[in-house]
């Protein structure tokens, strides 16, 4: 049975970091990408970050790039994000989601078939 489990949430002041673990089970990692998503009270959820199934290809959403980076540990079946300079607006619950189709962008909710439970990220003074 298919599995995520994200960790590492919490609350931290602005300009703080954060890293976020994802453990997957019940499949092979190396054979599915896989994507950070997050979700903010009143707002759809978007698609933060995402890596190819050996990692040679990585993807950030404008607003994040250049402090998130998204590493994935194939062998220990784990996918990590780790979060730099935190803003209040990167506020959410954040959710790792197995992409289950590449018909369309790396950020299509669609295209993943199975997600996490979620961690929440709080970015507050």
């Amino acid at each position: 049975q298919v599995h995520l489990v994200e960790s590492g949430g919490g609350l931290v002041q602005p300009g703080g970091s954060l890293r976020l673990s994802c453990a997957a089970s019940g499949f092979t990692l190396r054979s599915y990408g896989i994507g950070w998503f997050r979700q903010a009270p009143g707002k759809e959820r978007e698609g933060v970050s995402y890596t190819s199934r050996y990692g040679l290809n990585t993807y950030y959403v404008d607003s994040v790039k250049g402090r998130f980076t998204i590493s994935r540990d194939n062998a220990n079946n784990m996918v990590y994000l780790q979060m730099n300079n935190l803003k209040p607006e990167d506020t959410a619950v954040y959710y790792c989601a197995r992409r289950g189709s590449d018909t369309s962008t790396w950020y299509d909710r669609l295209q993943y078939d199975y997600w996490g439970q979620g961690t929440q990220v709080t970015v507050s003074s």
